[in-house]
This record gives structure tokens, C-alpha cells and sequence, in this order.
């Protein structure tokens, strides 16, 4: 199963901030989970896949896209170009277990690409690093 629900707490989609986390581990998704509700309200989807989750940026472009770089089939390069190509315009936070450098090069070949950067962290994010990517 590669499709996670959206958070059932959310009780009035239209009012919160809707974030979209893609990373092919799945502990690690149900700890942005944890940390994006202690951030506040809102409407969190996870997904294992990135195609699954390029169809769910398509239905509903979420405010927040969190985004590994390392991803089996379609890597997160891809999953950007791809989202840029939707015409994305959210804020996007990169995750990565790769070099600084690595994560910094994605990052500015997102911003070329015309995408939102507010971040791009070495995993594991920190509940801080979240909360200030999250207000920029």
C-alpha cells in the first residue's frame, strides 16, 4: 500500500494549511505527521509514491510540498520538474540524507525551475527547522 490517508482530524480543509509529504519511508512520514500537527491545524497527506503523490498535487494543489530527493522510480528531481510543470506554487521543503552541496544544487535547480524553496534539510528534520521553514 503506497497511499496514506489525509489527517482525519482535519474538520475544515478550506481553513488549514495543506501540506503533501512524499518520502518512501514510512516511519519517517508518520513523524512529519506528528510534528506538522504540533505545528498547528492542518490537512496532512503522506505519500510512499511519487506518482501518487504527483496525482494528488494535481487534484489539489496543498500549500506546503515536503519532498526527499531520494526516491525509488521517480527521484525527487524529477517529482520537481514534474510539479513545476503543474504549475506548483506552494512552498516546497526539500529532505535529504545526501551532502550539503547535493541538497543546495536541487534546491537552486528548483528555484530555476520557478518553485517556492523555503528549505533544504539534512534528515532527520527538526521540529524547528519545520516550524521556520513553515512561516517563511
Amino acid at each position: 500500500m503506497t497511499h496514506i490517508p489525509p489527517d482525519a482530524a482535519a474538520d475544515s480543509p478550506s481553513a488549514l494549511m495543506r501540506v503533501l509529504v512524499l518520502d518512501d519511508d514510512h516511519l519517517l512520514l508518520e513523524v512529519m505527521r506528528e510534528m506538522l500537527a504540533a505545528c498547528g491545524p492542518c490537512e496532512i497527506a503522506l505519500e510512499l509514491d511519487a506518482r501518487q503523490a504527483l496525482a494528488r498535487l494535481d487534484e489539489a494543489m496543498p500549500d506546503v510540498l515536503i519532498c526527499d530527493l531520494v526516491l525509488p522510480e521517480m527521484d525527487g528531481i524529477e517529482f520537481l520538474q514534474a510539479a513545476a510543470s503543474l504549475g506548483y506554487t506552494g512552498k516546497v521543503i526539500l529532505l535529504s540524507a545526501l551532502e550539503d552541496e547535493v541538497r543546495e544544487a536541487a534546491a537552486d535547480l528548483a528555484r530555476a525551475l520557478g518553485l517556492r524553496v523555503v528549505g533544504s534539510f539534512r534528515k532527520p528534520l527538526t521540529p524547528e527547522q519545520l516550524r521556520h521553514a513553515l512561516a517563511c
